[in-house]
Order: structure tokens, then C-alpha cells, then sequence
């Protein structure tokens, strides 16, 4: 899939993952549209080749609005979701039992909102031309090792990211018919504006729990990833972990 010339949409664009990944699109070519809420924008860097638009990834009329602001600039051919939230939570903790309504959000935004923006943006994509090879698009989804691993306090998160890479198959089958790839990445532990309250001890224990290489992911890493999952026209269904071999513990 060539980027140059096409219009990308990036959820969580403002910062970390999304930020990143947001310059490689533009550099590559592409008309880059990150959606974000508003108190991340204004903390937002100055890329060349990327709008900011405010958006919530669960309401639906604002995910429509910033598909329409990347149409407008060329024909949309990639979306990457990296919005989520991570709070974490016991079933049952000293405070009692876990918030209900807390594990119902964290799906609904991890979950429901990548469900949301794969959805109406397909919709989109699918009203492209195709390029030589039929192809009109490509969906990248986030989920996390906590799919996989997930630690203590993380039923909420790893139930959400669970659900992103059991929907990244049935997806890929859903959109073919249509030139539309989906594909995932599970990040392990990634250096981004969340682990920057995190003390350097913290950080290095961390780290070294990677068996190599043996530091955290950058996330320029993962917007690499990325760029190689838009450019590899066979790689379609499949989610990839970007972890270092890191397995987590329990805790």
C-alpha cells in the first residue's frame, strides 16, 4: 500500500504511540488526520502533514466528522487506533469490590471505541477507488501484551485489549471483500508520556525484565511497525507482539 498521496487517520495522535506514529505517516507521504480529546491537543507537538482534530473515539457523529476532514484531504487508505486508557483495579481490593462502572469504561474505550473507528472508517475506505492491486485500505488496531499476560489489577485493560485481538481475524475475513486489511500490534512495555511520572528505579526495574533487547520500547518503534504492516500488502489477520520476548509476571 503507497502512503504518499493519501489521507491516514490516527486516534490517540496527539501524543505517545499515536504521535509518533502520526510523523511516520506524514513523512511517508501521507495527509495525517490525529484524533485526540481536546486537553491533548493543546499539549500536541507542530508536525508537517498532520491535522489535529478533536474527537472522542466512542461517539460516533465525531469519529464521522474527522473520517470526513481526512477525506477531504485524499482518499483514506490507513487508520491506526492508539487511543486507550489503562486505570487499574483488583476484583476484589481493600476498597472492596472492583468498580463496575470503571470496567465498563476502560471497554468501552479500548474496546467499543476501536471497534467504532475500524467500522465508519471502513465505510469510508470502501467508497475509494482501488489501487492496481485492489486494495483500498488498511485498519492497524492496538492491543497489548496484557491480552496475553495480564498482571494483577488488570482485568479491566487485558479483558478490553483481549477483545481487540479477537476481533483482528474475523475483521480481516469481514473486510476483504472490500481491499481492506486489519492487522494488530501488541506492544510490551513502551516509553510514553504515561511512564514519565514513573520513577528512574521503577523504569530500570522494568526494564531489565526484557530479555533483549533489554530497555523499553520507543515508540517510534512501534510507528515503524507500523509502516511496514501498511507496506507489506500480504500481512492481513495477524496480531504482532512488539515486546522484546518479555513475559509478564503476575505481578
Amino acid at each position: 500500500m503507497e502512503l504518499k498521496d493519501t489521507s491516514a487517520v490516527v486516534t490517540g495522535g496527539a501524543s505517545g504511540l499515536g504521535s509518533a506514529t502520526a510523523a511516520a505517516l506524514a513523512e511517508r507521504g501521507a495527509q495525517v488526520v490525529a484524533i485526540d480529546l481536546p486537553s491533548g491537543i493543546e499539549q500536541a507537538p507542530t508536525v508537517d502533514g498532520v491535522t489535529y482534530v478533536a474527537a472522542d473515539v466512542t461517539d460516533e457523529e465525531q469519529v464521522r466528522s474527522a473520517l470526513g476532514v481526512a477525506a477531504d484531504l485524499g482518499p483514506l487508505r490507513t487508520v491506526v487506533s492508539c487511543a486507550g486508557i489503562g486505570p487499574s483495579a483488583r476484583i476484589l481490593g481493600r476498597k472492596g469490590v472492583h468498580d463496575l462502572g470503571l470496567y465498563a469504561k476502560v471497554v468501552h474505550v479500548n474496546l467499543v471505541g476501536t471497534f467504532t473507528v475500524m467500522a465508519l472508517a471502513s465505510e469510508t475506505m470502501a467508497q475509494t477507488e482501488p489501487d492496481e492491486h485492489g486494495q483500498r485500505g488498511v485498519v492497524v488496531n492496538t492491543a497489548s501484551i496484557a491480552a496475553f499476560d495480564g498482571q494483577v489489577g488488570q482485568v479491566a485493560y487485558a479483558s478490553s485489549k483481549g477483545g481487540v485481538v479477537g476481533m483482528t481475524l474475523p475483521a480481516a475475513r469481514d473486510l476483504a471483500q472490500h481491499g481492506i486489511r486489519v492487522n494488530t500490534i501488541a506492544p510490551g512495555i513502551v516509553e510514553t508520556p504515561m511512564l514519565a511520572t514513573v520513577s528512574e528505579e521503577v523504569r530500570a526495574g522494568l526494564a531489565a525484565g526484557v530479555p533483549f533487547p533489554q530497555r523499553l520500547a520507543r515508540p517510534e518503534e512501534y510507528a515503524r511497525l507500523v509502516t511496514m504492516i501498511v507496506e507489506h500488502d500480504y500481512l492481513n489477520g495477524e496480531t504482532i507482539r512488539m515486546d522484546g520476548a518479555l513475559r509478564m509476571a503476575p505481578r
